[in-house]
């Protein structure tokens, strides 16, 4: 499974932007599909994820701001951010794992994609 993460870039504080994670696996919507992200100098945390069942899951950081979705006709997550935050600047990274019907927070995903940048400005 090849994954491919897009959409980052600059944005100024309380602004939007939408990452997408594309899969080139023929099986994606029986997968779990996580989004994480790392700053600099900090450990990589879970942003969100999304599971077969369209069972969805936000860290506390991110809830209310963040929405996860995706389309399995194109084989994208997309994770839409609303009211950027300068604290949500960091490398996004969308995972994928086969588990895809269990409790997503908790898969140890086996794909990773490579990141996007996302910066905020205040």
């Amino acid at each position: 499974v090849q994954l491919q993460a897009s959409g980052g870039g600059f944005v100024q504080a309380g602004g939007s932007l939408r990452l997408s994670c594309t899969s080139s696996g023929r099986t994606f919507s029986t997968y779990a599909i996580g989004w994480f992200r790392q700053a600099p100098g900090k450990e990589r945390d879970r942003v969100s994820c999304i599971n077969s069942a369209d069972t969805t899951d936000y860290s506390d950081s991110v809830k209310g701001r963040f929405t996860i979705s995706r389309d399995n006709a194109k084989n994208t997550v997309t994770l839409q951010m609303n009211d950027l935050k300068p604290e949500d600047t960091a490398v996004y990274y969308c995972a994928a794992d086969s588990r895809g019907g269990s409790y997503c927070p908790y898969i140890p995903y086996e794909y990773w994609g490579q990141g996007t940048l996302v910066t905020v400005s205040s």
